[in-house]
């Protein structure tokens, strides 16, 4: 069992710029492919970017591209999400996921964090 524990969230204005952490424990996670998820209040949970295991593979999606940089430290089973550039549409809550896909479908990762909240005025 891996567990995933995500911190980082905050309110910033427009403009400004975060990093969430996800750090996993229970299990080795460098096998894992690691993506970031959203979800907006009445919206469905979407896909942010991910990476695969080695850090070899990365894909965002468009609407973060250029804006968001994931990695990943797999000495310290932690990976990262540095949000640059932000947006009032980026505020959700941002949920770090594992799974041994890379892939940028939620149904494919098998571990979930609890989510942190990450809130942009204009």
């Amino acid at each position: 069992q891996l567990q995933l524990v995500e911190s980082g969230g905050g309110s910033v204005q427009a403009g400004g710029s975060l990093r969430l952490s996800c750090t996993a424990s229970g299990r080795t996670s460098n096998t894992y492919a690691m993506g970031w998820f959203r979800q907006a209040p009445g919206k469905e949970r979407e896909f942010v970017a991910t990476i695969g295991g080695a850090g070899k593979y990365i894909y965002y999606a468009n609407s973060v591209k250029g804006r968001f940089t994931i990695s990943r430290d797999n000495a310290k089973n932690t990976v990262f999400l540095q949000m640059n550039s932000l947006k009032p549409e980026d505020t959700a809550v941002y949920y770090c996921a594992a799974g041994v896909r890379f892939t940028a479908k939620p149904d494919e990762f098998d571990y979930w964090g609890q989510g942190t909240q990450v809130t942009v005025s204009s």
